[in-house]
């Protein structure tokens, strides 16, 4: 009697084993987790690593410099970008004035030129012999060294430059903060005696807080990944110090442990807008039952709304455009040559191919988690999407670690085994380069897959199911559809950013394989302005179009939904 279950134990347990193998679809998602994660981890291991001595060096003569301007950097672009963005945005969500229409969409633009190309453009007209100071000296009658002038390539030039071109990043989120924000709420306010004014400082910013923040931590993880403009400025920054440590002093360890060291700043800053998140919290407990009210502005008051909109407009876009659009079309940059056109090609296809490759991972890591909900799935998503927050630098040094040591084996082998060398086979091609595009931005097309699948409900899914469809079959009949414009707006911002992306390019791009960017910053650290200026106009030309294709995508959300509304 008590051996008579023996028999039937034996068959159950394969059974077993195979209802739990994994899917090959969670397989492949953890795969691509890690191997994204890669570069992080190579530069954290890789900083404990035996050097050169170099660290100590560093350590006693430039690190406070490069501490304290990052420091001094945070504090002014994330001052700056929440002074001009937050404004702007109660603007044109909250109020009616000429031109509102237009800038809602149009404040958006300065995202399409990068830092440095801004910097390359006002230093050019505001240098000595730029046109401002040469028509205030043909004004004044003074000669050069009679008067004072603000040096525009200081650190306070730089964080302008920056709260320039970043600001749209608290622009767009508090605006979407204050859209979402309860009609009633504000009408409270306006009855308790608020004005307009008051109603906008005690009501609606702090309901837009944790928005605001995220937009100004947006801003200043972009401040900390740069280096075109903090190199041309002289701006000794991590980034500078991570580009001479590795190649100016050709210690890949320094390098590595500066990168660790910019890797903990970046760390902290996160750390403090998530704690800013959790110690005070808004919530809001009443639905919009009808569109926010637009408080209409006559006279003076409307002429310094369109001062607050069209001035962030005009020094982060217009301006540094007509510069670079004068300089390229009345000097050498007329004669756009095979070069420039090469160029282009070179970036365009890296922009392209790195967004297509991007939105095909997001698809995976996003599908693979909506099928086979679980730690697996969630932790391969969040690895792979940890890159967004870490400078081009720092990626760049992560991939160049690994990709020389798997280079070096396998040549290390095959000289073993067959007495053939094969050299370098990652390192320094334009898949190492796309690697590094793809760790950095990845984050960007995964989140906007995500939020999107989130919103189809899992009932579309079983009924597919029921009719016989595959997983593959259900995502390209039943939620590509749906998912179209989120597609579109993934792969637009991957392609924006790959196309102004300096720091891993110059780290990474193979030898004479140069983009818009990498050539820009070679000619203007030349200080030949005139002919920077083609490439940088290109830059900004192939940012331009999906810019302005996502803003009026948003702009025109918005005046459906206010339609929707009874």
């Amino acid at each position: 009697m008590s051996a008579a279950p023996a028999p039937t134990a034996s068959p159950a347990a394969p059974a077993s084993r195979l209802r739990v193998r994994p899917s090959p679809l969670v397989v492949a998602a953890i795969f691509v987790g890690a191997l994204l994660i890669l570069p992080i981890a190579a530069v954290a291991i890789h900083s404990f690593a035996p050097g050169q001595g170099t660290w100590a060096h560093l350590a006693a003569t430039v690190l406070p410099s490069y501490v304290g301007n990052t420091l001094w950097l945070v504090v002014l672009v994330g001052a700056g970008v929440v002074m001009v963005g937050v404004p702007a945005a109660w603007m044109v969500a909250m109020c009616e004035f000429p031109g509102r229409r237009a800038f809602e969409w149009a404040l958006v633009l300065p995202l399409a030129a990068p830092s440095y190309v801004a910097a390359y453009a006002y230093t050019d007209f505001f240098q000595p012999a730029g046109p401002a100071q040469t028509a205030l000296r043909a004004l004044a009658g003074w000669q050069v060294g009679d008067y004072w002038f603000p040096d525009i390539r200081s650190l306070p030039g730089a964080a302008v430059m920056f709260v320039a071109v970043l600001y749209p990043y608290v622009y767009l989120l508090a605006r979407a903060a204050f859209l979402e924000q309860s009609a009633s709420t504000i009408e409270a306010a306006r009855a308790l005696g608020c004005t307009a004014w008051g109603a906008f400082v005690r009501v609606a910013v702090p309901l837009a807080r944790p928005a605001i923040v995220a937009g100004m931590t947006l801003a200043l993880m972009e401040t900390l990944a740069d280096f075109g403009t903090v190199a041309y400025f002289g701006v000794p920054t991590f980034t500078v110090g991570i580009y001479r440590a590795w190649f100016a002093l050709n210690d890949p360890v320094a390098a590595a442990q500066l990168s660790l060291a910019l890797l903990l700043f970046v760390a902290l800053l996160i750390a403090a807008e998530r704690w800013s998140r959790g110690s005070a919290r808004y919530f809001q407990t009443a639905g919009r039952a009808k569109p926010l009210p637009r408080y209409a502005l006559r006279g003076r008051r409307a002429a310094l709304a369109v001062l607050a909109c069209a001035l962030p407009l005009l020094f982060g876009f217009v301006a540094p455009a007509a510069i670079l659009a004068g300089l390229t079309f009345a000097g050498e940059g007329a004669r756009l040559g095979t070069r420039f056109w090469g160029l282009a090609a070179n970036t365009l296809t890296l922009a392209i191919f790195t967004a297509v490759l991007a939105l095909a991972v997001s698809l995976l890591l996003a599908y693979a988690h909506r099928l086979h909900p679980g730690r697996w799935t969630e932790g391969a998503a969040r690895l792979a999407g940890m890159g967004y927050a870490m400078p081009g630098s720092i990626i760049a040094v992560g991939a160049l670690i690994p990709l020389g040591a798997f280079d070096n084996a396998v040549d290390a082998w095959m000289r073993a085994t067959f007495g053939v060398s094969t050299g370098l086979l990652l390192t320094g091609t334009v898949a190492a380069l796309v690697f590094a595009y793809l760790v950095r931005f990845l984050a960007v097309s995964l989140q906007t897959v995500e939020a999107s699948l989130a919103k189809i409900t899992p009932s579309m899914d079983g009924a597919a199911r029921t009719l016989g469809a595959k997983p593959g079959r259900i995502l390209m009949r039943v939620h590509a559809p749906l998912l179209r414009p989120s597609l579109l707006a993934a792969l637009l911002i991957v392609f924006v950013d790959v196309t102004k992306e300096l720091p891993a390019t110059l780290l990474l791009r193979p030898f004479n394989f140069d983009t818009l960017a990498v050539h820009a910053y070679n000619l203007a650290a030349d200080e030949r302005l005139a002919e920077a200026a083609a490439a940088s106009l290109g830059i900004v030309a192939a940012g331009l179009l999906p810019i302005i294709v996502l803003a009026r995508a948003a702009a025109r959300t918005r005046a459906e939904a206010d339609v929707a509304l009874p």
